[in-house]
């Protein structure tokens, strides 16, 4: 473990553009379940498909109009962990198939949202946002198409959202080095994105309780959890980051 934190250390020593790749167990320590954990994860109780695919919010929206409610409920009561403010502190370019916007409030300025996030909210026809009132037992109308306002988060059976899949790629094409954190590799298309940057020789670190389809890309793999593992991480690379931002 010392060696693969020495090596991960020297990888960010050299780093001027740092992208993070996150996943679910990037907020696992901040006490939001993961999807495919098999005891815990969001899946092992709910059905995908009745739950987060557009055919099943075309049938019976109101079950997903309130489960999404819910879990924005759960991410509004979670907190940034160390992990999250690490990556701030780092001043990382954050690429996240998460939809809780832990890493806003952890203080990273900038973030794409492959997946959408639980707090943004629009027309399912027209993409109106919607910033108005959402109740659990009223699912609010589109006033410009009448039609019903939605999650705005990416379902199963919907693209990615162009401009975040354009941004990321961009990203990845200039960064440097890189950080996989909390993700399984498994959800396409985003779990490609890494080998974008893997395919022109960058550095990878990836932080992971165990290996994934992203393991084999890794130039570093730091096995622990994020909360832990990124703080550890940040304790020689903090005076490098003030001295970027001209502090020192």
């Amino acid at each position: 473990m010392t060696d693969m934190i020495a090596a991960a250390r020297g990888i960010l020593a050299d780093a001027q553009n740092l992208v993070a790749f996150t996943g679910a167990g990037m907020s696992a320590d901040s006490g939001l379940d993961t999807y495919r954990d098999a005891q815990t994860g969001l899946w092992k109780n709910v059905d995908p498909q009745a739950m987060a695919s557009i055919d099943a919010w075309a049938r019976d929206p109101e079950p997903m109009w309130r489960w999404y409610l819910h879990r924005k409920s759960r991410s509004e009561k979670a907190h940034p962990n160390p992990g999250h403010r690490t990556l701030a502190k780092l001043g990382a370019h954050v690429i996240t198939q998460n939809i809780d916007n832990l890493h806003e409030r952890g203080g990273s300025t900038d973030v794409v949202h492959l997946h959408g996030s639980l707090f943004e909210f629009r027309c399912t026809i027209c993409s109106r946002p919607w910033r108005g009132a959402t109740e659990p037992d009223h699912i609010p109308e589109c006033p410009l198409c009448g039609n019903l306002i939605r999650p705005g988060v990416v379902w199963f059976g919907e693209g990615l959202p162009p401009r975040e899949w354009d941004k990321a790629e961009q990203l990845l094409s200039t960064a440097d080095a890189l950080i996989i954190v909390g993700t399984s590799g498994v959800v396409q298309p985003a779990a490609g994105l890494p080998r974008l940057a893997a395919a022109r020789g960058v550095p990878v670190i990836e932080i992971t309780p165990q290996p994934t389809e992203l393991t084999p890309l890794a130039t570093v793999q730091v096995t622990g959890r994020a909360g832990d593992i990124l703080p550890n991480l940040f304790n020689i690379y903090q005076p490098l980051s003030l001295k970027n931002t001209g502090v020192i």
